[in-house]
């Protein structure tokens, strides 16, 4: 259920960053949820680019830019060790397709929602984290066979 929306302002992004933030997002989840890298997870890690019309977002101090990356896992499967990193990476990679330097770092926040199990659902059926866990193995069994 791995899933990441990156929601910015419409122009904020760069021609390039635009083409390629949603991949790039998705495999730094996967990476730091530990998921291998295989067809069938790529095809899960779903990433959304949700691009705000001209005016929609600003603060009380200035309209510059700012990014909002919402993440969704299993409850658990972040140990802080992998939500920190995903924290930074996540970052560095918004900054990046946006054009923008280290030190806009604060313009860029990351929300980790963690769901409990059976809090969601695929393939019309309610999932535990444990069904996951199970999948993760047999995956990187078969594939090291």
């Amino acid at each position: 259920m791995p899933m990441i929306r990156l929601t910015v302002p419409t122009g904020a992004l760069t021609e390039e960053g635009g083409a390629t933030v949603q991949r790039d997002l998705a495999t730094v989840l996967m990476r730091w949820e530990g998921a291998p890298d295989t067809a069938f997870f790529r095809a899960q890690a779903w990433s959304y680019l949700n691009v705000l019309p001209e005016g929609a977002q600003t603060t009380a101090e200035d309209d510059a830019p700012r990014f909002l990356v919402e993440v969704t896992v299993p409850q658990g499967a972040l140990s802080e060790r992998r939500k920190n990193g995903l924290v930074r990476d996540a970052t560095k990679t918004v900054l990046s397709a946006a054009g923008l330097a280290p030190d806009d770092a604060l313009r860029v926040w990351v929300l980790v929602h963690e769901h409990p199990d059976r809090a969601w659902g695929a393939g019309g059926a309610a999932v535990r984290s444990a069904d996951l866990v199970a999948l993760t193995q047999r995956s990187t069994d078969q594939a090291g066979a």
